[in-house]
């Protein structure tokens, strides 16, 4: 087949039936996909951004998400050729490559020498899905963040934020967007944290959310009480929390360097199903 731009089209809401077809191959690894499908239907006008559709014939088999993420999804060589084309000729326009680690590594093999040169390079995630029970009791403490303790919460975002990304969410007037995100996380019953005496002792937050599964983000504690176990019992109580109240299947991805985070989320009943890579810019 003919890698080509042509085989990529701008999907709209007339394809949600199809795009989630696409995305139920692998529902968990995809959720941020289905999360974006189904709250926007694929209007543009709320998408903030575009989906492309790669097609075999008339068959859509794979997606690319264009916003401030850019995220393949099902997407085999042809596909990852023809969305990295589209790419090149539409521009860069996202601050992040995200995705299961072959496709990245395949988009990003084409876009290397046409795009900016990456901020940093985060090529070994695990992608961890919850799948046995946890090793510990979960926390109790651990509950929903109430819309009175925002102000509490937020430093405490920042923070992880901060730390995980290496930059800070309130740079280039990004504070008061990155405050509406926490709140509006907070609004839907997406914040789950402990907070003792005005002190964040642990917090995360669910992402993005479809009826099959969720994806955690945003995981922290305090770095005083580090190594005491809030992390592993903080999780097994935002997994009950999740599985109960919002999706059967609780995933996330963290950086493979980050040893003391692994050795909390398998405790609390992670296992590893797949390798993302992220590129920022």
């Amino acid at each position: 087949m003919v890698r080509t731009s042509q085989s990529v089209r701008v999907l709209g809401p007339a394809d949600v039936e199809a795009a989630l077809a696409v995305i139920a191959r692998d529902p968990v690894v995809n959720v941020f996909a289905d999360y974006r499908t189904r709250l926007t239907q694929l209007d543009p006008r709320w998408l903030g951004g575009e989906m492309w559709g790669y097609h075999e014939g008339d068959e859509l088999v794979s997606l690319c998400h264009v916003g401030a993420n850019l995220v393949p999804v099902g997407a085999g060589p042809e596909a990852c050729a023809a969305f990295a084309e589209r790419a090149m000729r539409s521009g860069p326009r996202s601050s992040t490559l995200v995705g299961p680690r072959e496709a990245v590594e395949q988009m990003w093999d084409d876009l290397a020498t046409h795009w900016p040169a990456p901020r940093e390079l985060r090529w070994d995630q695990p992608h961890l899905e919850a799948l046995r029970p946890a090793e510990v009791a979960s926390d109790p403490a651990v509950r929903r963040t109430t819309r009175e303790q925002a102000t509490t919460l937020y430093p405490a975002c920042v923070a992880m934020y901060t730390e995980e990304v290496g930059i800070s969410p309130e740079v280039d007037g990004g504070r008061d967007l990155y405050r509406a995100r926490v709140n509006q996380l907070i609004g839907r019953g997406w914040s789950f944290s402990r907070i003792e005496d005005g002190r964040v002792l642990f917090k995360a937050e669910v992402a993005c959310a479809s009826p099959s599964a969720c994806q955690v983000q945003g995981v922290y504690v305090d770095p005083e009480l580090r190594g005491q176990g809030l992390a592993t019992a903080g999780m097994a109580a935002v997994v009950e929390a999740c599985q109960r109240e919002i999706a059967p299947s609780v995933s996330l991805y963290v950086n493979a360097h980050n040893t003391a985070a692994r050795a909390a989320y398998a405790r609390a009943g992670f296992v590893q199903t797949e390798t993302f890579s992220t590129i920022m810019f």
